[in-house]
C-alpha cells in the first residue's frame, strides 16, 4: 500500500459519504458520551433503543446520578454488561459533576480518568463531539486497516498510530467513520463483500470474494 493508494480510498469514501457520521444517537457530547460507554459489546442499535427511554428522563451528570445504580439499570437493561456499565456510568457522573462542573472534558487524560472509558471510548469523543484530529479503532477499523494495508499494525495502539501517520491530513477528521462504516457493512469480518466494495481494486486483501 502505497500514499497514492490511500488518498484515492479516502478520496472515494469522502465521495460516497462527504459528512460521515456516528450511528449512535446523540444530541450533546454528555449524550455521546454515555452512549459510546454503553455501546461496549453491544450494537449501536441496542444502545439507541435504550437511550431513548432514558435521555428524555436525564441526559445530564447531575440528572443521572440522581437516578443511582438501581434506577438507571431499569432503563439500560437491555444492554449486554447493563450493572458493570450502570456502575461505571453513576461514578463518571458523580466525578463529571464533582470535578468537570458537570462538563465532558475536552482532553484525553480526564476523559481515560472516567469509570468505563477507555482510550477508545476518549478517542471517538475528542473526535465526534469536539471535533480533534484523534483515531478511534475499534475491532472493525482494526481488521479493515490490516486487511486492506491501510493502516497495518499487531495491535490497536500500532493501527492508531498508523492511521494518523497514513491517512492523508485532509481527509483525517472524517475517517473514523469511514472506515468504522466500511468494516460494518462492507469490510465484514466472516466475508468481505468485495464484489460491491469501492476500493477493490485499490485494497491489497490477497483472498478477495465475488460477494456483493
Amino acid at each position: 500500500m502505497n500514499n497514492v493508494k490511500r488518498r484515492e480510498i479516502f478520496r472515494r469514501l469522502h465521495e460516497d459519504n462527504p459528512e460521515p457520521k456516528t450511528e449512535l444517537a446523540y444530541s450533546s457530547p454528555f449524550e455521546l458520551l454515555i452512549a459510546v460507554i454503553l455501546s461496549a459489546q453491544s450494537t449501536d442499535v441496542g444502545v439507541n433503543k435504550a437511550t431513548a427511554r432514558l435521555y428524555p428522563v436525564a441526559n445530564t451528570p447531575a440528572a443521572i446520578y440522581a437516578l443511582g445504580v438501581e434506577g438507571l439499570s431499569e432503563y439500560i437493561k437491555t444492554i449486554g454488561l447493563y450493572n458493570s456499565k450502570a456502575r461505571n456510568v453513576i461514578e463518571a457522573c458523580r466525578m463529571l459533576v464533582e470535578l468537570h462542573g458537570g462538563e465532558v472534558p475536552q482532553d484525553r487524560e480526564s476523559l481515560e480518568a472516567l469509570p468505563g472509558v477507555g482510550r477508545k471510548t476518549a478517542n471517538v469523543v475528542l473526535n465526534t463531539a469536539f471535533r480533534q484530529l484523534t483515531m478511534a479503532v475499534d475491532t472493525h477499523i482494526f481488521r479493515v486497516s490490516n486487511r486492506t494495508g491501510i493502516a497495518p499494525g499487531k495491535n490497536v495502539i500500532e493501527v492508531e498510530k498508523n492511521l494518523l501517520k497514513f491517512v492523508p491530513r485532509q481527509y483525517l477528521l472524517d475517517s473514523h467513520h469511514w472506515l468504522i462504516l466500511h468494516g460494518r457493512y462492507v469490510c465484514q469480518a466472516r466475508k468481505p463483500r468485495c464484489g460491491s466494495c469501492r476500493i477493490e481494486d485499490l485494497c491489497d486483501y490477497k483472498h478477495k470474494t465475488s460477494d456483493d
